[in-house]
């Protein structure tokens, strides 16, 4: 199948300290991946290594087919739409931005409109905010939104481009309940779409696992616990061994639901 994302036996290094040590991992065209670990365990160095914000250290990255050492990083990075709430925050001081602007800035990767914008690309940006059910917003000032309209537009807007990988690094990180499900609605929908791209989901939330995530990739202390597809990686074994915790899964329509066992019943297990 081909390969969307490869990592071949990479060592990255920050100030002498090793971060990321022997990642081997490949991402194939139609699946979708979750990446858990603790705090600290080298999630966001990967994010950071395949969009060429960091260099490895050793080994090999090839993104889209593109070999890193060998190919235009920023060109590429048109392929590659991110998601997070520190893109939210760097709007927080453009108070006369509309969300229909938000979206149109994603077409360059920029934090505001300085690049020629056609009139295809505001039917676009507009089909965008139908598409992530909030064309009410189109006008409104992206600042006087909530949280969860926000990150829906911030969707759009890394959608804006067609990107061919969209990397969700923790999206509901700040949002209730009830947005938290309308936006993993949203993602469900993004995940099984005929030509979507390709999801790469971070999160410290097993459960906002949606049942269109296929694979897992599991880490602890910059290395690798498990990976391959999610049934078979995200046991109790791998979990634990990832979260430094005796825990218990559970199973729901496609969505994995964790909780701590309790000393009693963790020392029944031993």
């Amino acid at each position: 199948m081909e390969k969307i994302v490869s990592l071949k036996d990479v060592l990255w290094k920050r100030d002498g300290k090793t971060i990321l040590h022997n990642i081997t991992w490949d991402v194939s065209l139609h699946e979708h991946w979750v990446i858990l670990g603790l705090n600290g365990s080298g999630k966001t160095s990967i994010l950071n290594l395949l969009t060429g914000y960091q260099w490895v250290s050793q080994g090999e990255v090839h993104v889209l087919g593109q070999k890193f050492g060998q190919t235009n990083i920023p060109e590429l990075r048109k392929s590659i739409g991110w998601v997070s709430s520190a893109v939210d925050e760097r709007y927080a001081t453009r108070g006369q931005d509309t969300a229909l602007e938000v979206v149109l800035s994603g077409k360059h990767a920029s934090i505001g409109l300085y690049e020629e914008i056609t009139e295809v690309d505001i039917r676009r940006a507009k089909q965008l905010l139908v598409k992530l059910k909030i064309e009410r917003l189109t006008d409104q000032r992206f600042v006087t939104l909530s949280q969860g309209q926000k990150r829906r537009v911030i969707i759009a807007r890394a959608l804006m481009p067609s990107p061919k990988i969209l990397i969700l690094d923790e999206p509901c990180n700040g949002l209730d309940l009830y947005s938290r499900e309308q936006l993993l609605e949203t993602i469900q929908q993004l995940a099984t779409a005929k030509e979507g791209p390709t999801l790469l989901y971070v999160t410290h939330h097993i459960e906002e696992m949606v049942p269109a995530i296929s694979h897992a990739l599991l880490l602890n202390s910059g290395t690798i616990v498990a990976k391959g597809d999610k049934h078979s990686t995200l046991t109790e074994k791998n979990l634990e061994q990832t979260y430094q915790l005796p825990v218990s899964i559970d199973w729901k329509d496609e969505r994995l639901w964790v909780s701590i066992k309790s000393s009693e019943s963790a020392a029944l297990d031993q």
